[in-house]
């Protein structure tokens, strides 16, 4: 995948809590991970730090065509009631005591054999392109913990489960995309697969030992191992996936167990190999950097927390279920200045800024540099509301759009695909 350089315009210097972005992998960038790696040393500020001051996700592009198209439907704001799950209530994780193990025989290799079988591989088909992350096995049956980012804007979903020769299919069960938290499920019948045991995540101290297992660079295989220190609780992060699109995540842990990109939804492990956070971002250590000592998890008490609620089927407008409705853009609110470039007759819609091969806005003449001003109806003033309109209807609808470039306004019906949100 290849990269340009960003030019460099004045920017304040990144705080704390505003850091910079990982780039993607490149050839150079993709050596394996060695077992175990020190912590990289600090590097001077790169013109990358200075341009996108945000922490990054850190699921692994693969492949870059479309892999960024139809975030901004996914991540609109989800403010309608969602349907009903026709399969039972499954019965709520029940998260133990923390343990801790002082034992000469307790080195990191022994704390991460326990929970390393349930530690599963992520592949997803974004677009044109691929992306890869990590999961944690939490029923015999397939049922699986991972980041939103990890799976959001997919059209298909495979999971490699160690020990197993086979690839399985996976679709997404419910969704919390202001957690970013995502439970999926393994297609078909499975069954005696190993799964993660959860802690109490309240009682953790700043300088306790974890272990960070994840799919490091999305290279498969048995996950890759590091170990550190919590360095902090109860962090806010702003993060990117390296778009324009960011989220505020609460309650993090920060730990200085090295993580790569691919390490999305892997695990954070406590001595007795139980886990207390769900991998999530990590701080850029340079420009075209993929490993970073600086990383954020998700706390185990919050992951369980929306775990349950989606295992209990429960109505909320923060909760999604299933597929959503997919156009097949990659969309920015329309600015008076762009409107004046393009010449354009509007003054407030979403600009189309690419679309996707073989989708049903390409089928209907949808191009870059169109503006969309309503769908089915509802007018579209911004890129959310765009989003918002889209979320109202589902896969296989068929959808009255109106758009806006310089031949004039036209307006089709487009069947919406199904994408995961």
């Amino acid at each position: 995948m290849s990269e340009e350089k960003p030019q460099e315009p004045e920017q304040p210097a990144p705080t704390p809590s505003d850091q910079a972005l990982l780039s993607p992998p490149t050839p150079d960038a993709m050596g394996p991970p060695p077992e175990w790696m020190p912590a990289p040393p600090p590097r001077p500020a790169s013109i990358w730090n200075r341009i996108a001051a945000f922490i990054v996700l850190i699921a692994v592009v693969a492949a870059a065509a479309g892999a960024g198209i139809g975030w901004s439907l996914a991540r609109a704001v989800n403010n309608r009631p969602v349907a009903q799950a026709t399969t039972s209530p499954e019965a709520p994780i029940q998260q133990v005591t923390p343990g801790t193990s002082t034992s000469p025989s307790s080195t990191t290799d022994a704390i991460a054999a326990k929970v390393s079988p349930a530690i599963v591989d992520i592949n997803t088909v974004l677009g044109n392109g691929a992306a890869a992350g990590t999961g944690m096995l939490i029923s015999s049956t397939g049922e699986i913990l991972t980041n939103n980012h990890v799976v959001n804007g997919s059209t298909s979903i495979t999971v490699t489960v160690q020990g197993r020769s086979q690839k399985y299919s996976a679709h997404v069960v419910g969704v919390d995309i202001s957690q970013d938290i995502a439970v999926i499920q393994i297609d078909g019948s499975v069954s005696g697969l190993p799964t993660v045991k959860f802690a109490d995540s309240s009682s953790l101290k700043v300088g306790e030992t974890v272990v960070a297992l994840g799919n490091a660079l999305g290279r498969g295989g048995a996950p890759n191992v590091t170990s550190g220190q919590i360095t902090a609780l109860d962090q806010t992060i702003t993060a990117s996936s390296g778009g324009s699109s960011s989220e505020t995540l609460n309650g993090m842990i920060q730990s200085d167990a090295v993580i790569y990109e691919g390490d999305s939804g892997g695990a954070l492990v406590n001595t007795a190999g139980q886990v207390v956070g769900m991998i999530t971002a990590g701080q850029a250590q340079g420009f075209r950097s993929s490993a970073s000592d600086v990383g954020f998890a998700i706390a185990s008490n919050t992951a369980v927390g929306i775990v349950n609620r989606i295992r209990a089927h429960e109505q909320a407008a923060d909760l999604t279920y299933g597929q959503v409705g997919f156009l097949g853009v990659s969309v920015q609110t329309l600015d008076a200045f762009s409107a004046q470039q393009l010449g354009l007759s509007v003054s407030s819609g979403a600009l189309v800024t690419s679309v996707q091969p073989g989708s049903g806005a390409e089928a209907a003449g949808i191009a870059r540099n169109s503006v969309i001003t309503k769908v089915g109806g509802a007018s579209v003033t911004s890129s959310d509301t765009l989003g918002t309109a889209i979320r109202s209807h589902r896969p296989g609808d068929s959808v009255s759009v109106t758009w806006v470039n310089q031949g004039g306004t036209h307006t089709a019906t487009v069947t919406l695909a199904g994408v995961n949100p």
